[in-house]
């Protein structure tokens, strides 16, 4: 065998698989297609560490209690680059979720491992960045946390490369056949093919994980699932007291206003898109409604001129016909027993809780592995600067 873990894709958890491997001994190789590390969603979320307030909403307790526990050890282990802010939640008169609602929400959040959160004086309202103060009701602060996502995916494929893990760029999947023994896995690097020996393949190929899929014999079940768009744009501007968790006037959904390289990012969308995962683009009206939620809430108003930058990520969601919003984010790790037991993939996951993803493969994948000596706990490894 070439290796014992071969993983497909170096965004956030194919990063973290490549370090929960090689942390627990094994002899662990990444390919990944582009030059460098977190090229798709990994590098075009909202930049949150955070437990999921929202999510509360639908019932997600045990994906929020996670969260805020992977955050504190986030927070721990990677304090260059996670760091605290406080989130100010802004309540209307037409705002459609009440502030006892919004309380009872905070309460339940502190108690899952959130930080205290508190009611913000009237007295301090004019000092929240131009935040409109017309039929204000209440201001609630709660602390979450923001981090730089393809930094933080660089340093965690930093740290799977120092516990020994391989990491080849510009090596792209072609196709794989496995038996009962372990896989085959033809590659494609600049004009030329390889291939490699692996007792597990772990797909963790995000927007392409059934595109994978697809190129393997036998050919493993594949879930059916949605790839919805999200969108955000940075506009110029300053936010000195924090991130702003903002209700969309026009469909309710939760959207962030926050500082981003000296300038203010707006986000997120949630559109359904079907084609060529390389090709998702940010859509004018996504990029109009954003604006027309800043607009809503921010005196200093901003127009399309104003946007600098756009960007779209893609999130896999369980195939539903109900909206996005509403849907379940909890990771979903299959495995096909029957036909191909020797590959894993993984759909959709959080930025945030990306260390327990890649926990629980191992733990999946373990039986199919020879006995190693860890070399390190994930839970309390330092990432590096």
């Amino acid at each position: 065998m070439d290796c014992e873990v071969l993983i497909v894709g170096a965004g956030i958890h194919g990063a973290a698989v490549a370090q929960a491997a090689a942390a627990a001994g094994y002899r662990t190789l990444l390919l990944e297609q582009y030059a460098q590390p977190a090229q798709g969603t990994s590098s075009k979320s909202s930049k949150l560490i955070h437990g999921g307030l929202r999510y509360l909403e639908s019932g997600q307790f045990r994906l929020v209690r996670e969260c805020l526990v992977e955050r504190s050890r986030l927070l721990h282990n990677a304090p260059h680059l996670v760091e605290l802010k406080p989130f100010f939640i802004p309540v209307y008169a037409d705002t459609h979720r009440r502030a006892w609602q919004i309380r009872a929400g905070l309460a339940l959040y502190t108690l899952l491992g959130g930080k205290r959160f508190a009611t913000l004086p009237r007295a301090q309202w004019a000092r929240l960045d131009g935040l409109r103060t017309a039929g204000l009701q209440s201001v609630f602060r709660y602390h979450d946390a923001q981090t730089d996502d393809a930094a933080l995916t660089r340093a965690v494929c930093a740290s799977a490369v120092s516990l020994g893990a391989e990491i080849r760029y510009r090596h792209t999947f072609v196709q794989a056949h496995c038996d009962d023994n372990g896989c085959r896995v033809r590659y494609r690097h600049q004009d030329k093919t390889g291939e490699l020996d692996t007792a597990v393949l772990i797909n963790a190929a995000g927007a392409w994980v059934n595109a994978v899929l697809q190129d393997i014999e036998p050919a493993p079940a594949r879930l059916n699932v949605d790839m919805v768009q999200g969108t955000h744009i940075v506009i110029p501007g300053s936010l000195q007291q924090g991130i702003y968790y903002m209700e969309a006037p026009s469909d309710r959904r939760a959207i962030f206003a926050m500082p981003w390289q000296d300038n203010i990012m707006i986000g997120t969308t949630e559109s359904l898109f079907r084609g060529d995962p390389a090709q998702v683009r940010p859509l004018q009206e996504e990029i109009d409604y954003l604006l027309g939620v800043h607009n809503h809430y921010f005196e200093q108003r901003a127009d399309a001129s104003d946007v600098s930058e756009a960007f779209a990520g893609l999130r896999i969601l369980p195939h539903s016909e109900g909206r996005a919003f509403h849907r379940s984010r909890d990771t979903l790790l299959h495995l096909d027993r029957t036909r191909c037991p020797r590959v894993l993939s993984i759909y959709g996951g959080k930025l945030t809780s990306h260390r327990i993803t890649a926990e629980r493969v191992i733990a999946k994948i373990r039986p199919l592995l020879p006995r190693r000596t860890a070399r390190a706990d994930t839970r309390t490894l330092r990432l590096p600067a």
